[in-house]
């Protein structure tokens, strides 16, 4: 069956919210514009394109880009050169493969060696083919095994650990993904701060990490699948040397948010928050309260502010009592 968007472990992602933020978004922003400027997962710029014409979503992991092109973009591919090409994937002999880069590193770990030695395989034939495939269809092979490994993977659902006990043998499946259509998109892979300088927009939804938890080291194999660059990898849980650190993850992540909201043309900006500030685990404490949100929105025009108990996606063993989602839904001073 073929991988829908939100088909995914991602810490924080708003699958289970949609119903809610939209809602919301329906009953207190206009426009056609919307932008998704920390996109995560994709989920919510997906179910923007159900109500607004033109959609731009951005992110800083390669990972992301790369299937946030696979799902969205507006360009030429084969589905049945790709679904011959993952049929052929499925039908290797695993008996027959010898280690690779991904198998050396992440087998008996991450995911049992001969699976392993399978999508270290199969990434290195994506690679050699780069050539003969159109962007579109590179990004559509990448996300699928992205998705497929991510199902299969030995971690409770981000690769900053993975689970000691020895990785169970489950047969591994190359499944496609099933892209979405959208008339009007644009993707990037900037920083956030910086692309707010650029765009302009009806709608600005914002869902920054607002914790220590680098995103670029949560999600460390999905990138080094991604990118393909083989680097070097230390420590236990077998991390590059650290890229795309996040200032948002930072004590600096008040002044960040301040400035990216100061830069924004738009009408409304709807930014989603939870409040694993009250989080007994260290590295969940949020860098940005509640109340400098509020303030900081209230300078840029008039703030409703809405919440919800919601179950968050806890993926180590924080243990976050009384769980609130929260909304902050701005018009922007001098919008109609």
């Amino acid at each position: 069956m073929p991988h829908k968007i939100e088909s995914r472990r991602y810490t924080g992602s708003k699958a289970k919210l949609l119903d809610w933020i939209f809602t919301l978004i329906d009953e207190y922003c206009r426009g056609e514009i919307f932008v998704d400027i920390f996109a995560g997962t994709g989920v919510v710029a997906a179910t923007a394109a159900t109500r607004f014409k033109h959609i731009i979503l951005n992110d800083f992991l390669y990972s992301n880009y790369a299937i946030y092109y696979a799902f969205f973009a507006k360009s030429p591919w084969d589905r049945a050169k790709i679904e011959k090409m993952i049929n052929q994937y499925n039908c290797i002999d695993t008996s027959k493969l010898k280690d690779n880069y991904f198998s050396k590193n992440f087998g008996d770990k991450y995911f049992p060696r001969i699976t392993a030695k399978l999508i270290g395989e199969i990434r290195e034939d994506i690679e050699k083919k780069k050539k003969v495939l159109t962007t579109k269809e590179y990004c559509v092979l990448l996300s699928s095994l992205i998705y497929s490994a991510d199902k299969v993977a030995n971690t409770v659902g981000h690769y900053d650990a993975y689970i000691r006990e020895k990785p169970t043998l489950n047969k591994f499946l190359l499944e496609i993904i099933n892209p979405i259509n959208i008339d009007m998109v644009n993707i990037y892979r900037e920083d956030a701060n910086l692309l707010a300088n650029r765009v302009k927009a009806d709608v600005v939804y914002i869902d920054p990490p607002y914790n220590s938890r680098q995103y670029s080291r949560f999600y460390h194999v999905l990138e080094t699948l991604t990118k393909w660059e083989k680097p070097k990898l230390y420590g236990v849980a077998l991390k590059p040397h650290p890229e795309n650190v996040s200032e948002y993850c930072k004590v600096a992540a008040p002044d960040k948010f301040s400035e990216l909201i100061r830069s924004l043309t738009c009408s409304y900006i709807v930014v989603s928050y939870n409040n694993t500030y009250n989080s007994k685990s260290s590295s969940s404490k949020n860098k940005i309260q509640l109340e400098q949100i509020k303030n900081i929105l209230e300078k840029k025009g008039s703030t409703k502010i809405f919440n919800k108990k919601h179950r968050y996606f806890n993926s180590g063993k924080t243990n976050f009592d009384d769980h609130q989602e929260y909304l902050f839904i701005t018009k922007v001073n001098g919008s109609k």
